[in-house]
């Protein structure tokens, strides 16, 4: 057995959570896996993504940074799929796209200059 295999073989021994979830059940640390729905792999669910968080017990608020709150600077994958949607479409937006609109002060400086509609 290789160790992709070995992988998927234990990652689908553990829990599933669905969304919406019970945040209780969610552990305070960890890494997260997702699975694409109907996608298989080496007999059970294809892994599509590994994440993780930082600081310590931030995985339930980083779940839902990553999958609820729409922001592209909060999640490094969202921002390299509009990364590579707006270079697939040569779209000028790219620009105002890397830019890192987190914090208020970088709002402060580059919002009024995006098109919010487009993040």
């Amino acid at each position: 057995m290789n160790q992709c295999e070995n992988l998927h073989k234990w990652a689908n021994s553990l829990a599933v959570f669905t969304f919406p979830f019970d945040e209780t059940r969610i552990p305070a640390n960890g890494i997260y896996l997702l699975f694409e729905k109907g996608e298989k792999a080496h007999g059970g669910r294809r892994i599509v993504r590994i994440g993780t968080h930082t600081g310590k017990d931030q995985l339930r608020s980083r779940l839902r940074q990553h999958f609820l709150t729409e922001n592209k600077d909060r999640s490094i994958f969202r921002k390299n799929i509009g990364r590579a949607f707006l270079n697939q479409a040569d779209d000028e937006f790219l620009e105002k796209w890397e830019l890192d609109l987190t914090s208020a002060a970088a709002r402060g400086r580059h919002g009024d200059g995006v098109d919010k509609g487009k993040l």
